[in-house]
């Protein structure tokens, strides 16, 4: 196996409510680039990336940054790696009605949820995915309850987006988790 392929693989495979949306993802590219927030060492911009996309990566860990750029080089500018703190002060600025998708997938920070509205282009894509209460039962991921999604909760989370799809339940990765998942638009106008 290649150095690159090594590296790819110990992304891990994008998850299943990813890789069901790509083609709305690519149609999204067209009203602006991609954002994986909390994007971490890349296991969803790195796909969205070999699209042909244009990627904003964004995390606070240089390090993960580091690994995804020695991953998927810049390309000619299709992935932009950034390193933000997105719960401390100096947040990127990012422009709102900037992006025509927004994905976030096993991070979760309430706080956040009417910046990530606001992100969206009109038109565009947000694909959330993160962990539920009914996680704790599974004995892995986040530690506290502050961490997890209650029921019905990220359907509620964005109230000025049409919900496409969500759903609540057990995965079907590799390794189960109990995740919620929205994927929603943001109106064409407003």
């Amino acid at each position: 196996m290649s150095r690159d392929a090594e590296r790819r693989a110990a992304l891990g495979a994008p998850s299943p409510h990813f890789t069901a949306q790509v083609e709305r993802i690519r149609r999204a590219a067209a009203l602006g680039p991609i954002l994986d927030l909390a994007c971490g060492h890349g296991r969803h911009a790195v796909p969205a990336a070999d699209l042909g996309l244009p990627v904003v990566a964004l995390d606070r860990d240089r390090e993960a940054l580091a690994t995804l750029t020695q991953v998927v080089p810049t390309r000619g500018g299709r992935l932009l790696p950034v390193a933000a703190d997105l719960e401390g002060r100096g947040a990127p600025p990012l422009r709102p009605g900037g992006f025509g998708a927004v994905l976030v997938f096993r991070y979760l920070h309430r706080p956040l949820f009417p910046t990530i509205e606001a992100l969206l282009a009109p038109g565009g894509l947000l694909l959330y995915e993160t962990f539920t209460l009914d996680q704790r039962a599974l004995g892995w991921g986040p530690g506290r309850d502050a961490f997890l999604l209650g029921p019905g909760e990220l359907a509620r989370a964005f109230p000025g987006l049409e919900i496409l799809d969500y759903t609540e339940g057990p995965t079907a990765e590799a390794r189960p988790a109990h995740t919620a998942r929205l994927l929603a638009r943001r109106p064409a106008s407003r």
